[in-house]
């Protein structure tokens, strides 16, 4: 830290992230932080955990200036790190769907894959089911996290990918408004 920055401006913040289980992935997520002024408060990297994607999460505790936390986070992403969580409201919103149909044969991970990287979302939790076997119909519940204001993006990324893979989409119902 610089001498000018004063104790009282430090701030602490929590990063979730996920990664590859492949060596050397810990490190090239550290990075980031610590080319942009961030100091390391904790990492707690979960390697029996895994994701709904198959990846390991991981979360760090940091302090850092205000400024100094955008620009980690965008340097994050820059190296190709999955955040998925940055501070207390990144996601704000979420919302589950439901698809229908090959699910399992149109290669799903590229699905779940497809579906963060064109909406500002993350898919959190992941149900299949396939009682017929993966050769049937089958199906799957994706929980979604969405940035505030996002989720009609998260929707539109999930009916384009259900469009190219000729799979059915139950999304959620909309509130009602109800009068008195």
């Amino acid at each position: 830290m610089s001498d000018d920055a004063s104790a009282g401006e430090l701030r602490a913040h929590t990063v979730r992230l996920e990664l590859v289980d492949e060596p050397g992935e810990l490190l090239r997520a550290l990075e980031p932080i610590a080319d942009n002024g961030g100091n390391l408060l904790s990492v707690f990297h979960e390697r029996g955990s895994l994701t709904p994607r198959g990846r390991i999460p991981v979360e760090v505790d940091l302090e850092c200036l205000p400024e100094q936390f955008d620009a980690i986070v965008s340097a994050l992403r820059d190296a190709g790190v999955n955040v998925i969580q940055a501070g207390a409201e990144r996601y704000g919103e979420e919302v589950t769907v439901l698809l229908v149909g090959d699910v399992i044969d149109t290669d799903f991970s590229e699905t779940l894959s497809t579906i963060e990287s064109r909406a500002d979302a993350s898919v959190v939790d992941v149900s299949l089911s396939a009682p017929n076997g993966t050769c049937e119909v089958s199906s799957a519940r994706l929980r979604l996290a969405a940035e505030t204001g996002a989720t009609g993006e998260a929707l539109d990324a999930v009916n384009e990918v259900a469009d190219r893979k000729d799979l059915r989409v139950v999304e959620p119902l909309a509130e009602l408004e109800v009068s008195a």
